[in-house]
């Protein structure tokens, strides 16, 4: 018997083990190739997006440009004298990456943002900061901490970065900074893109990075490519539905080794020392990229890379008549869904919209405050949830948006429960979503997939009608 049951325990233990020790083993990240950073949503607090990329100046001075914005909506504006105000602290510190006691630099900054629009508080605009610091070339962790003054409320975000020493003789490569131009706006100018995932209303994209080659007799090719992965970019199929089979890409999300080739070029450095270059794209479609730089010498290769998303165009808002559309997808019928989807004039879309919250639900301040919740959460779930795709089209996207937050969530190995209700058991209100893959930096996402069953059928039909008969609001799911 004792034999028996260590032969079991070793059976039910064995996957646990082999899930901890790839976990352990598996890098987070590649440091080779830049992603930018998360929304990191956190109700209350500053929503912040952040980036360093070290850099030799045109006199060979190391320095780090940092860049951040800072969401309007997400900061407790007060009305002074007329207009509202924000007010902001920011501490940056610069730390050795080979010793975390030796901090390099230390910078604090305080001021207000002010502005005249009473909408602000709603806004997904944010505030630019950019600094440059001067520090000494090595290897090092950025600590950006945003304080908001009027809540006392603050998060750290934190980014790699290292800076070439322009006194060895060596070649090298920097980091690749990311910038996008607006051309619809009043001033329209290269600005930081800090993220992974960014609008679709950019114009235009930038690629900087800094090469360095010391040997003139040498030279140097660098040689470039933007390329673009096949990702799933479906809309998540209904909870009752069958489970999504394991060789599709809506479970595995993305595949790195399937890519389609957008652009390529090679340039060469025949001068010593280091250069700025820049590589210019107009906006490309909706989709996962990446855009890559490598050497050519084979003894000594380097390689840097940007991995970036475009997504709808005012993601992770929801503003122009198709990006009201889309979600709707969880409300409206197939046949409704398809005739709303395929008119292209924007009033006819929204008045189509309009029509079909005012006929199911009658009363029209009820209405606004449904359309109101609705949309807050696809919101949130694009800040949540976002990954390959918009966070609103994933699985816990699609949870969230219908059902809100759950009371209570486990997350294990590779399972996530959510849980509705304070029986974690039994509850028709439970939902259990499945990882595919281990986040990891051949898989930089964290990824969901939810285990459907024909018993959730009822759930989400009843779900459905708590939102188009109004109901929704009075009830805590």
């Amino acid at each position: 018997m004792r034999f028996l049951y260590k032969r079991s325990f070793l059976r039910v233990m064995l996957p646990f083990i082999s899930a901890l020790i790839i976990m352990s083993c598996a890098r987070s990240s590649n440091p080779d190739v830049q992603r930018g950073s998360t929304y990191k949503y956190r109700a209350g607090y500053p929503e912040v997006r952040f980036s360093a990329v070290g850099f030799l100046n045109e006199q060979n001075q190391p320095s780090i440009e940092i860049a951040a914005d800072i969401v309007y909506g997400s900061l407790i504006f007060k009305e002074v004298d007329g207009s509202q105000q924000a007010n902001i602290a920011i501490d940056v510190r610069v730390i050795n990456q080979n010793d975390a006691e030796d901090v390099v630099e230390s910078k604090h900054y305080e001021f207000d943002i002010e502005n005249s629009d009473n909408n602000l508080i709603n806004s997904q605009q944010s505030y630019i900061f950019e600094k440059r610091l001067d520090v000494p070339a090595g290897e090092y962790k950025v600590y950006f901490t945003v304080i908001d003054l009027n809540s006392d409320k603050d998060i750290t975000r934190v980014a790699n970065t290292g800076i070439p020493n322009p006194e060895i003789n060596k070649i090298d490569l920097t980091d690749i900074r990311m910038l996008g131009k607006d051309v619809d706006t009043d001033s329209a100018q290269w600005l930081p893109v800090n993220t992974y995932n960014i609008p679709g209303r950019l114009d235009s994209l930038m690629f900087i990075f800094q090469a360095t080659n010391n040997n003139s007799d040498e030279p140097l090719t660098i040689n470039s490519q933007l390329v673009r992965f096949y990702a799933d970019d479906s809309i998540p199929r209904p909870m009752f539905y069958n489970n999504y089979s394991r060789s599709t890409i809506e479970y595995n999300g993305i595949r790195y080794s399937s890519e389609t080739q957008v652009q390529q070029s090679q340039r060469k450095l025949l001068q010593e020392g280091s250069v700025f270059i820049e590589f210019k794209f107009a906006q490309q479609e909706r989709g996962n990229y990446r855009f890559s730089v490598k050497t050519n010498k084979e003894e000594n290769e380097l390689f840097k890379a940007r991995d970036f998303a475009v997504r709808s165009e005012n993601y992770p808002g929801v503003k122009s008549a198709k990006e009201l559309a889309r979600p709707l997808v969880y409300l409206m019928d197939e046949d409704n869904y398809e005739d709303l989807m395929a008119l292209e004039d924007p009033e006819a879309i929204k008045e189509k919209i309009d029509r079909f919250w005012l006929k199911n639900i009658g009363d029209k301040y009820v209405t606004k405050n449904v359309i109101e919740k609705y949309y807050n959460r696809v919101v949130q779930a694009n800040k949540q949830f976002s990954s390959f795709k918009e966070g609103w089209k994933t699985d816990p996207g699609l949870v969230y948006i219908l059902f809100g937050p759950p009371v209570y969530v486990n997350r294990r190995a590779e399972t996530m429960l959510w849980a509705y209700s304070n029986n974690v058991v039994s509850s028709d209100y439970n939902f259990r979503f499945t990882r595919p893959r281990v986040n990891s930096e051949f898989f930089p996402f964290t990824h969901y997939v939810l285990n459907r069953t024909r018993q959730l059928y009822d759930v989400q039909y009843q779900q459905k009608q708590l939102w188009l008969s109004g109901l929704i609001l009075q009830r805590r799911l």
